[in-house]
């Protein structure tokens, strides 16, 4: 009888430890909690506001690129934070920000303008983040999900621990299918570059009408990026299908090499593995701020706290901007950047005695409204402080989505960075929603996408 208690026990112990929050709880979400699990109230002296359903679809302009207006051009910055201003305002900073003006005391800055909360989704994602947090629990130690199924989006709007907070960032919501012209940059001390040019895709499995459901069951995402220039990169091409569990199934990707004019398998793809045509200034996982499984990593989740963020980058996404007037040496041009005070979800990733990473600790902060990681800072095996990535954010109001603007992500010891993302001198902005072909994202399709 007591070894039968003692089971019966365990039984409701693990049942609590993997169960989704409660009815009550979920309840929150659109009350005192806005639909995707932020604080719907403002902070205490008004600097953040309160949620009150983000921005208007027509909140600006839309060019005929796409492109959208600023709708905040009219605004000044509050203040502008500088290196002989920082050490009062580096409790609402990262280590990251802070260290940034100690290398660059002469260019670095901040600017502050005032906080709006703009984001919102559309009613039917709302409606998939409540199905969510009632039935998504985590399994495998926390790297895969289970019961996540329907358009699969923002996995615990509700979360109790770090890797949680993470998995929201992973499950984000970004448009359905996604296609998009983009460049990346990572240039030399004295602000040189090539522009590397990639064409785009991203699909997802229950936007793809032809696909098998039942064999893209443990897939997030499918992933296409062809390298368009320079010429001496042209015609590469990386598939990839990102899977939602990759300790029980690894990511899947292929490589089309235009000089060999083959197909391979491409395990690099991976962690710590070297990101496209990046010069060694990021790793596969620093793609999207954080893209990939989170397993090698414990995840702590430290709590919530108000940061100057970078957020409605519209000045940065501008078409009348060229590259060179984004691409300085050292950092982008602060100039063209728009922080703003934000609540953000603190977590810090420790990588496990049992793996390895050149990452030791990666030390992020994730917007509460959106669930994008917003800044990161990264040290190395030895406890320094290396690398500082910043996600520029914008919200594309004509779709309601929330996105990058540019991803940058800056060596303080090698004095370069990389910049990805910019779209400025593109003949179109994002395409949200195309029409996707199972076929289109299988090893065969590799070739003709990669012919020059």
């Amino acid at each position: 009888m007591r070894k039968m208690i003692a089971v019966m026990a365990l039984s409701v112990l693990a049942a609590n430890v993997m169960a989704a929050v409660s009815p009550e709880e979920a309840a929150k979400l659109g009350t005192t909690l806005t639909p995707v699990g932020a604080e719907k109230a403002g902070n205490a002296d008004g600097s953040i506001p309160a949620w009150t359903g983000g921005i208007p679809k027509n909140a600006g302009a839309v060019d005929s690129k796409g492109f959208l207006a600023d709708p905040f051009a009219n605004e000044k910055p509050l203040f502008v934070i500088t290196p002989a201003t920082v050490d009062k305002y580096k409790d609402k900073l990262s280590d990251g920000q802070v260290a940034m003006f100690k290398r660059y005391p002469e260019t670095y800055k901040i600017p502050v303008y005032p906080s709006h909360r703009t984001v919102n989704l559309p009613a039917d994602i709302y409606e998939s983040i409540k199905r969510s947090a009632l039935n998504v629990h985590a399994i495998n130690d926390g790297n895969g999900l289970e019961n996540f199924t329907g358009n699969r989006y923002y996995a615990f709007p509700i979360p109790k621990n770090g890797v949680e907070v993470l998995w929201n960032h992973i499950t984000r919501y970004h448009g359905g299918n996604l296609r998009r012209i983009i460049t990346q940059a990572t240039p030399q001390t004295n602000g040189s570059y090539t522009p590397i040019r990639f064409e785009e895709e991203v699909a997802v499995p229950q936007a793809i009408a032809d696909i098998d459901q039942a064999k893209a069951a443990n897939v997030l995402s499918y992933f296409k990026q062809s390298v368009t220039a320079p010429a001496r990169l042209a015609g590469n091409v990386l598939l990839v299908h990102e899977t939602l569990d990759q300790v029980k199934e690894p990511r899947l990707a292929w490589i089309y090499n235009a000089g060999q004019r083959r197909v391979r398998r491409a395990p690099q793809v991976s962690y710590d593995g070297p990101g496209t045509a990046s010069d060694g200034l990021r790793t596969t996982d620093n793609f999207d701020m954080f893209s990939g499984a989170p397993d090698r990593y414990d995840w702590k989740l430290v709590g919530k706290k108000e940061m100057y963020i970078p957020y409605n980058s519209y000045k940065l996404d501008s078409p009348k901007l060229k590259y060179d007037d984004i691409i300085k040496a050292g950092h982008i041009n602060q100039d063209l950047t728009r922080y703003e005070l934000h609540r953000v979800w603190e977590v810090v990733g420790t990588v496990k005695p049992s793996e390895r990473h050149i990452y030791a600790k990666r030390h992020m902060y994730i917007d509460e409204d959106s669930w994008q990681v917003a800044l990161v800072d990264h040290y190395d095996g030895r406890g320094q402080l290396w690398r500082v990535a910043e996600g520029h954010a914008q919200f594309y109001y004509d779709h309601q989505v929330p996105a990058y603007t540019v991803e940058t992500l800056y060596d303080l010891i090698a004095g370069r960075y990389i910049a990805l993302g910019m779209k400025n001198e593109e003949k179109s902005s994002f395409v949200f929603g195309f029409a996707a072909k199972a076929a289109d994202y299988t090893p065969a399709a590799l070739r003709s996408a990669g012919v020059r």
